[in-house]
């Protein structure tokens, strides 16, 4: 999976791109370029940061198929052959990409919104700012920081606010939350710990897995923990399905706060407390934050969708990670964590759309604990 960007200050302006070549499956990053252009325009510098994105693809495995994502709407439809080039500019580009694509399996190409191109942004615009300078991009001074990078000749759509209607079929995640354990029943912290469920959790996961028995669900994908693989085993007994695991799936590590109530919490760790309610970067006292949570959450579910691309996956896991796909779905800010409620065992779903849009089409339905 390679994905490229690519913008000038001015159009034309100091330009620059930005490339990353990355594992599909794993969300590993295998290889990463940028380059200062001078003074040119954006389409360039987009075709340019394709151009390098396939030639370091092509330096690791030219018999790939391969997915090449870019937030520029005019560079994805050209290269796809929907759109026709007319600058003479872009001629000589799109013919060098092309047969730079030539080489591989197969190419496709997918159009992403700018927030989920963050990596060549950042780079893009590092190498913009040295071209500003009158300087070539020096990857001893890459930085976290990013500005946006400049339009598009042809301006890219905006990603879906759920009014637009999405387009294309989408990959279903059903995301259901584990049964109940000793620990959820005492609405206690239950992190990474081995925690079995309950003979209540055991009929809660039989009940999920009766409820589900009329969907047409291709995987089934678990968190590694003890509680999340008993109740993906009971439905995959009834649908006849193999089980996946996928570690980004576990728990958030809630460290010394383990096995405690709340309330436990506030009188042991109050100032600890009131600073992990407030920022999702801290981490409970030996825990894991939110943040780290958020990442690890993101690379499985980009996984899943590239590994399950356009099929229907039973994701079992826990209340943290849930949420987590539940806010990038909906585009929510790290605040509305708080503010949302899981039952054990409860189902809600998410259809994700390879355009950019994601769509919630049900969230913590109980229906079936009646």
């Amino acid at each position: 999976m390679v994905e490229a960007d690519g913008g000038s200050r001015g159009n034309p302006g100091p330009a620059g791109y930005g490339a990353v070549v990355r594992d599909a499956v794993s969300g590993e990053v295998l290889a990463e370029a940028a380059e200062s252009l001078g003074v040119t325009t954006n389409n360039v510098a987009e075709y340019r940061g394709l151009i390098a994105a396939l030639t370091k693809a092509a330096e690791i495995a030219q018999d790939a198929d391969v997915e090449a994502r870019m937030d520029s709407k005019l560079v994805v439809e050209q290269m796809s052959g929907r759109w026709r080039i007319k600058h003479p500019d872009m001629k000589p580009l799109a013919l060098e990409a092309r047969d730079l694509a030539s080489r591989f399996s197969s190419v496709r190409y997918t159009w992403i919104p700018r927030e989920r191109n963050k990596h060549a942004d950042r780079l893009a615009n590092e190498a913009m700012d040295a071209a500003a300078k009158g300087r070539t991009w020096d990857p001893s001074s890459s930085s976290a920081s990013s500005a946006a990078s400049a339009d598009d000749e042809e301006p890219a759509p905006a990603p879906s606010t759920g009014w637009a209607a999405p387009t294309g079929v989408p990959t279903t995640t059903l995301l259901l939350r584990h049964g109940e354990t000793p620990l959820s029943a005492e609405k206690r912290f239950a992190g990474i710990g081995e925690i079995p469920l309950t003979d209540v959790g055991v009929m809660q996961a039989r009940a999920a897995a009766k409820a589900l028995t009329g969907r047409s669900i291709d995987a089934i994908v678990t968190s590694p923990l003890s509680r999340t693989r008993q109740t993906a085993q009971e439905v995959a007994d009834v649908l006849s399905l193999p089980v996946r695991t996928e570690d980004g799936l576990r728990e958030t590590d809630f460290g010394d706060w383990e096995g405690y109530s709340f309330a436990e919490v506030r009188d042991r760790w109050p100032g600890e407390l009131d600073a992990w309610l407030a920022d999702p970067s801290v981490a409970p006292p030996h825990g894991e934050s939110f943040t780290a949570v958020a990442r690890r959450v993101q690379t499985a579910r980009d996984k899943l969708l590239v590994r399950f691309r356009q099929q229907t996956i039973l994701v079992v896991s826990h209340v943290t990670p849930i949420k987590m796909l539940v806010r990038s779905a909906l585009d929510a800010p790290p605040s509305s964590l708080y503010r949302m409620y899981l039952e054990v065992s409860s189902l809600s779903e998410i259809d994700w759309y390879a355009d950019g849009p994601a769509v919630l089409k049900l969230f913590n339905d109980t229906h079936h604990l009646a």
